[in-house]
């Protein structure tokens, strides 16, 4: 049976494909999509140009719903400029230590326009929007809603989704302690939000009048329907996803994450300046002793790409920003679309077997 959340999506099964920045690509969210699913669009590090261009590209791939996510961001950035030295020092350092060839630079940018890249969004009118590292403004919120586009905040605890549910938005994403990426944490320290998804969910549910999404740690049908008995409306999937052919993720970040075990992920600053959820590698061993010193999001991510473009390209998963949720070592390789069946005949299967 179909929720009527599911039904104003326009999907037909209540499985969202997260939108992880760097990693989804138009084939991704489009197999997911035509697959039943919603597909969503990882836009957060993307030029307002080539938000258009991915859009375009799912939109050739699929005529079904897709989301497109965006980081709410200020334009402007105070960047401690000591610490960006420091920083760009330790980076070389490990560069030259582990054998890459390429160096640091101070890009003239931090990161791209979130104002600019909220109007490509508003062009590009996917059916779906969603939000992440802080709320919208009413006069954004306002915006999409004359448009049409469905509004997704995301929250990691019940007063971060009351103020989504305050500003407007049709559902929020409720992203427990198990999920992989970044944390979309806003009003709290990332550490103190840390609740794990089972337990934030009913009281999420308790609290909001509108649908919630659960995220994390979900990596197959028992626990999107684990998260439906605990009311929720959907269940969004970003691990699970990544060994997928169609996801842009490094190679050898797919080839480690079956073999990852649950206690090998953690919470790291140290590749973005910002808190977020994935594999303790030889990176975050190494860059551990001057965590607290790095500059904040985005500073620390800009710095860190030229490492990780070069990692990827010498096939060293070990130094790169491998994120993922709890539940890595159930990953599955194999395309999205078929991924998107598999999760849904166990789902059908589980809640058969409750029944």
């Amino acid at each position: 049976m179909t929720s009527p959340f599911i039904a104003r999506l326009g999907i037909a099964h209540p499985l969202i494909q997260a939108p992880m920045s760097g990693s989804t690509t138009p084939a991704l969210v489009a197999a997911v999509s035509n697959a039943g699913g919603l597909g969503s669009m990882g836009a957060g590090y993307l030029e307002p140009q080539a938000i258009l261009e991915q859009a375009a590209q799912v939109r050739a791939l699929s005529d079904r719903p897709f989301a497109i996510n965006l980081f709410v961001l200020p334009e402007t950035f105070d960047v401690d400029e000591a610490a960006v030295a420091s920083a760009r020092q330790h980076l070389d350092d490990l560069m030259e230590r582990e054998g890459l060839a390429m160096r640091t630079v101070r890009p003239e940018r931090w990161a791209p326009s979130f104002a600019d890249q909220f109007a490509a969004l508003c062009e590009a009118r996917p059916a779906v929007a969603s939000f992440a590292f802080d709320l919208l403004t009413p006069a954004q919120m306002r915006q999409l809603k004359q448009l049409g586009i469905i509004v997704i905040g995301t929250a990691t605890t019940v007063d971060e989704a009351r103020a989504w549910a305050g500003l407007g938005a049709d559902a929020v994403s409720l992203q427990g302690a198990e999920a992989g990426g970044h944390r979309g944490t806003f009003l709290h320290e990332p550490e103190r939000a840390l609740i794990g998804l089972f337990a934030l969910l009913p009281l999420a549910v308790r609290a909001l009048n509108i649908p919630v999404i659960a995220a994390g740690g979900i990596m197959d049908g028992r626990g999107i329907l684990a998260a439906e008995v605990l009311g929720a409306a959907a269940s969004q999937l970003g691990t699970a996803f990544l060994a997928c052919p169609e996801c842009g993720a490094a190679e050898a970040w797919k080839r480690d994450l079956p073999k990852a075990a649950e206690h090998q992920v953690t919470t790291i600053r140290s590749f973005s300046g910002r808190a977020a959820r994935g594999l303790r590698n030889t990176y975050v061993e190494a860059m551990q002793p001057y965590e607290a010193s790095l500059p904040a999001y985005p500073a620390t991510n800009a710095l860190t790409s030229p490492l990780r473009r070069a990692a990827a390209a010498a096939g060293r998963g070990d130094l790169l920003s491998e994120w993922c949720g709890q539940g890595v070592g159930m990953v599955r390789a194999m395309p999205a679309g078929e991924l998107v069946k598999v999760l849904m005949e166990e789902y059908a299967k589980a809640r058969k077997a409750l029944a």
